[in-house]
């Protein structure tokens, strides 16, 4: 088998209130193996968000190992996990924060450009993206000019523009109602499993979650 794109060992993440510490992560061991989908289900205040997070490298405080890309992110110090970052990692938030000012092209352009592509070489990609997620005939349009699930199809456009090898969604569609929900997770499956890349899903849809290849449950800071 080769080595898990993002594997984490005995990760622990400890909140404190006045006198009170609070243990969010309590030892998570999690491998996810290239091109992988995983669901991760948890009720509210579990610690979901928090684990993406984690593994996101977006902020510190974090106790253990974290692996992503066969790079230990650990070890390296934050320009490094910036980089790391930018190079192995997509992600989709519940709002889509796409850029106002930018056309539903250039937000997917962007981050390609930021990435060092070619401007021409960034646009043919946008365009292939977004017209794979049926938005070929709103490339020119901003985000205020989109519905709530073409902001998102264009969120998803963006996590995947500089094909990394893993993406990490946090309630993709939560904020969508169940039907356009439904039509949009079942694009983002489609564009993550023809891109190759793997993809840790954070939902409480358990309808959702069966959609992808495993489910793993947060409960009281570890996995179950």
């Amino acid at each position: 088998m080769s080595e898990p794109v993002l594997s984490t060992r005995d990760l622990k993440r400890s909140f404190t209130q006045g006198d009170v510490t609070i243990e969010v992560l309590r030892g998570v061991d999690l491998a996810i193996q290239p091109g992988e989908i995983v669901a991760l289900l948890g009720p509210s205040g579990s610690g979901k968000s928090t684990l993406l997070q984690a593994v996101g490298l977006l902020e510190g405080g974090f106790q253990g190992s974290i692996r992503i890309a066969g790079r230990e992110a650990s070890d390296l110090e934050e320009s490094g996990r910036t980089d790391l970052r930018r190079d192995a990692l997509g992600f989709v938030y519940q709002f889509h924060h796409l850029l106002p000012d930018f056309t539903a092209l250039e937000n997917v352009v962007l981050p390609q450009l930021i990435h060092g592509a070619e401007p021409d070489a960034a646009r043919q990609r946008a365009t292939e993206l977004l017209t794979t997620l049926r938005l070929g005939a709103r490339l020119d349009h901003r985000p205020a000019k989109l519905s709530g699930g073409e902001q998102q199809r264009v969120a998803v456009a963006r996590a995947l523009a500089n094909r990394p090898p893993m993406v990490l969604a946090d309630e993709p569609t939560g904020n969508l109602d169940e039907a356009t929900a439904d039509v949009v997770f079942a694009e983002f499956l489609n564009l993550v499993r023809g891109e190759g890349s793997a993809a840790l899903v954070a939902t409480h849809n358990e309808r959702l979650a069966a959609r992808m290849d495993r489910v793993v449950r947060l409960h009281e800071g570890r996995l179950a």
